[in-house]
């Protein structure tokens, strides 16, 4: 497959499960994800890293590479942890992360995620809960992940996912930078608070 590359099967998911449900009033802490981009709109996000508004400097949101912990994410130190050696283990740095809970019978519409942020990172779903498997469609290839099963997957395709079973689908999506992506990302940050510093001088 061109789109797609199972990173881990296996993950024990319990720990993860469990942090949930003891917070699950946390799903309706933030809901701009389903309020505001119309193909997210079925779908609930728990946000754990999220864009850091201070660094945008007149740039796209979508061009924004700096990222920070969320207030919400203290109650999910289970999650965080996991986040923290998955990118260490891949030689990244960590940037966007959120628990994403699809319902029975919904949808995440097709869409390609645009800008420079997502050019120069992977995209990843860790699968904490799918009773049939989750369906996911990635240009012209398809797959459906398994419970405790960590995915690559390449969001520069049009894609799309559909939740067929009768249980709400939940799973951890993140991005990772490479190392070898640093040097870009600084220089775009350099770039932009540059020009911010200009555009305020007149």
């Amino acid at each position: 497959m061109k789109y797609f590359k199972r990173i881990r099967a296996n993950v024990d998911t319990l720990p993860f499960l469990a942090e949930l449900s003891a917070h699950d009033d946390a799903w309706d802490r933030v809901t701009g994800r389903q309020d505001k981009i119309a193909v997210q709109r079925e779908a609930l996000a728990i946000p754990l890293r999220g864009l850091r508004k201070s660094m945008i400097y007149g740039r796209k949101r979508s061009d924004v590479h700096e990222s920070r912990w969320t207030t919400t994410s203290a109650d999910f130190p289970i999650a965080r942890a996991f986040l923290e050696e998955i990118a260490d283990a891949l030689a990244c740095d960590l940037s966007r992360a959120k628990i994403v809970s699809l319902p029975a019978g919904k949808r995440v519409y097709p869409h390609i995620d645009r800008g420079e942020y997502y050019r120069l990172r992977g995209r990843y779903h860790l699968v904490l809960k799918s009773a049939q498997g989750s369906w996911l469609k990635a240009s012209d290839e398809e797959i459906r992940m398994q419970e405790g099963e960590l995915w690559w997957f390449d969001n520069d395709q049009m894609h799309e996912a559909y939740n067929d079973g009768d249980e709400d689908r939940i799973h951890m999506i993140f991005d990772l930078l490479p190392y070898t992506n640093r040097a870009r990302v600084n220089a775009a940050l350099a770039t932009a608070k540059c020009a911010n510093t200009m555009k305020r001088s007149d």
